[in-house]
Order: structure tokens, then C-alpha cells, then sequence
């Protein structure tokens, strides 16, 4: 059983999730004129790209494979140059596809690749981690890293396409599974609170299974409060900048960790942080604050950080794309399923902080 969600406006885009896709969807979603794609996958699932080409090939169409670094590794300009020869090599044409194969940063890199190939040519995604079906594979936000900050270059590049088989998530390792979980509760906190109380009322190592109906259930949710954000805010102009809840103080504990927490992780401390910030200024009850504690402790996810200082942090921080005027800005929550950006100077930052664990 599957279930289709559309996204709308300028450039939409149609996501398929359920159990046992298989490759049928990926062949129906390529251009009739298409003639050739490469498939960018990590290494780990060298297998399945290739059972994946062997299926195109049987069907008619020219597929290649390529593999990356795993991880935010493989998000570098050099792994993008080394896929555009690839390109060059294959001839691929305006008509035919890139096939993105993997958790976010495959997503986000190999979309990059195919909204610069020639200008733009069919992108594909095939994510393989809870985390990208949630978030990275849906949306159209393709980048790499550089040694400034997380996914400063990039472009927006809706895919044409995702198949999301939640059958791929047997594999996946249980910390990846609960990562990913934090950009679900994370949508239940901003737009959907029915995620919350399916989350709550089922016993974690039911819902952190890859059959689970539950997990299937918030997940469907989750991609489907995202598709209704980006349909309306594509380019981040105003609403979309909703689903950046917990991630201003999570993308700095990335990059002060030189990306080697886990990004749910580093966004289920970045929402418990957000919270504490928004009940300092009288926007949400203490109740919300600890139930916030509660839904992310409950998948097995931090909710403190003692790696930093606020004064790092709070430097890296300033580099966040909602900064204006070297103001920092912040997502909020005015109450469950209310959120909006707000302005805050850094002084405010100090007692949520210290209530996580950041030292000043």
C-alpha cells in the first residue's frame, strides 16, 4: 500500500511513500525522452543502485552508477566536480536523470549536481534514511558544505520525484532511525500535533520499527506538513522558514562538532533549546517545554549539549541563513502548531542555554 502526495506551485513534484515500491515508480517518474541516467548513491548501497540499473537497462534506458563518501563527506565541491566529468562522460542530455540514492547528503549533493548539469536536468530521489524522507529528499533545498557552514551553496531544485520505500529502513542502524524521528516530532511541534500524540502513545521500540503502521502513519504526516509548507514557499520567502525549528542551534553544534553529530540529534537539542528560548519570552507554557523533553528523550534522543560554548555557538550562529542585519533570528513556537521567526539579541540566549548544558 502507498500513499501519493503532490507538491503544488511553480515547480511540483509528486512523492510516493509506502512498503515494497520496488522500481516501478522511479521508471514511471523519468521524462519519455530520457535515454540515459546515472544513479549517485553511497557506498553502502552499491547492491541496490546496481539492481537499480539493471532494471532501467532491462527497460531500455542507459544506466550508470556512482558512488560517494558516505556522510556529509561526500558533500564537497570536489565529490560535485568529479559527478559533473561523470556527466560529461555519460553525454547525458537535458532529458535524461540524475537517480539520488541514500540518506540527505546524497540528496542534497546529487540534487546540486542535477540543478547544475546543463543547467538542470531531471533529479530523482530515492531516499533510504527516515531523515531524508522527511526532510532532505522533499522540498527542493539541494547543497554541499564548505569550511564557512552547512549547505551555504546550493540552489533550490525541486526532484520531479521520491520514492520513499519505507521498506529500505530495515537496515537502517536504530540511532538513524531515532535521528530521523526528530524531524517528525519536529513537524508535530510546528504544523501537525496529531504526530505528538501518536508518538506518546506508542511504546518507542514499536514506533522506531520499519513496519511499523504508526511509523509509517507520522512519517506520511511528516512529508505531508513539509509538501504543504513548500508548495506555498518554495524559496524560503516567508512560511517556509517554519521547518527551521531547532535547527539555528542545531546546525552551529554540527559545524562545532565538525559534523559528526547526527542532525536529528542535533535538531531534537536545538527544538529543547527553542522551546526554553520561546517560554523565557512568554510564548509557551512550561507543560509544552518538558513535553518537548519528553517526545525526543522518549525515541532515545539528546536533549542536552556540552560540547561548546554559548560564545562559539553563538559566533557560528550569526552565519545562519535568517540572519538580518547581523540580527540573529529564530524560529519559535507561540504555543503548539504556532510558530514564527522572531528577532532576538544574544543576551537571551544565556539562561535557555545554561538550562541544556551550554557553558557561557
Amino acid at each position: 500500500m502507498s500513499t501519493i502526495i503532490r507538491v503544488t506551485g511553480e515547480h511540483p513534484s509528486t512523492i510516493t511513500v509506502g512498503h515494497g515500491l520496488g522500481f516501478e515508480p522511479i521508471l514511471e517518474a523519468l521524462d519519455e525522452a530520457a535515454t540515459k541516467v546515472l544513479i549517485v548513491h553511497a557506498r553502502p548501497l552499491a547492491a541496490r543502485a546496481e539492481a537499480l540499473a539493471q532494471y532501467l537497462n532491462g527497460q531500455g534506458v542507459e544506466a550508470s552508477t556512482a558512488d560517494h563518501p558516505d556522510a556529509e563527506a561526500g558533500k564537497s565541491i570536489e565529490v560535485v566536480a568529479s559527478l559533473w566529468d561523470e556527466c560529461g562522460r555519460l553525454q547525458l542530455g537535458r532529458k535524461d536523470a540524475i537517480i539520488a540514492m541514500g540518506g540527505g547528503a546524497t540528496t542534497d549533493m546529487a540534487g546540486f549536481v542535477a540543478a547544475t548539469w546543463l543547467r538542470g536536468i531531471t533529479l530523482i530521489n530515492v531516499p533510504t534514511t527516515l531523515l531524508a524522507m522527511v526532510d532532505a529528499a522533499v522540498g527542493g533545498k539541494t547543497g554541499i558544505n564548505t569550511s564557512v557552514g552547512k549547505n551555504l551553496v546550493g540552489s533550490f531544485y525541486p526532484a520531479t520525484a521520491v520514492v520513499a520505500d519505507m521498506d529500505l529502513l530495515e537496515s537502517l542502524p536504530a540511532p538513524d532511525l531515532a535521528a530521523g524521528a526528530a524531524e517528525v516530532i519536529k513537524c508535530g511541534f510546528i504544523a501537525d500535533p496529531e504526530i505528538l500524540r501518536i508518538v506518546e502513545s506508542t511504546d518507542p521500540q514499536e514506533l522506531l520499527r520499519a513496519d511499523s503502521p504508526q511509523l509509517a502513519e507520522v512519517t506520511t504526516r511528516a512529508i505531508a506538513v513539509k509538501a504543504r509548507v513548500v508548495s506555498a514557499d518554495l524559496t524560503e520567502g516567508g512560511l517556509r522558514e517554519i521547518l527551521n525549528y531547532g535547527h539555528t542551534l542545531a546546525h552551529a553544534i554540527e559545524r562545532a562538532n565538525d559534523y559528526t553529530w547526527r542532525h536529528g540529534d542535533a535538531v531534537a537539542v536545538g527544538c529543547c533549546f527553542a522551546a526554553r528560548l520561546a517560554h523565557a519570552r512568554g510564548q509557551l507554557s512550561a507543560k509544552d517545554v518538558a513535553r518537548h523533553d519528553d517526545l525526543f528523550s522518549r525515541v532515545g534522543l539528546p536533549t542536552r549539549y556540552e560540547g561548546s560554548t554559548l560564545d562559539k555557538l553563538t559566533r557560528i550562529m550569526l552565519s545562519d541563513k535568517k540572519v538580518r542585519r547581523g540580527i540573529l533570528r529564530f524560529v519559535l513556537l507561540d504555543g503548539i502548531a504556532n510558530p514564527g521567526t522572531v528577532s532576538v539579541d544574544p543576551q537571551e540566549l544565556q539562561a535557555p542555554a545554561s538550562q541544556i548544558g551550554i557553558r557561557a
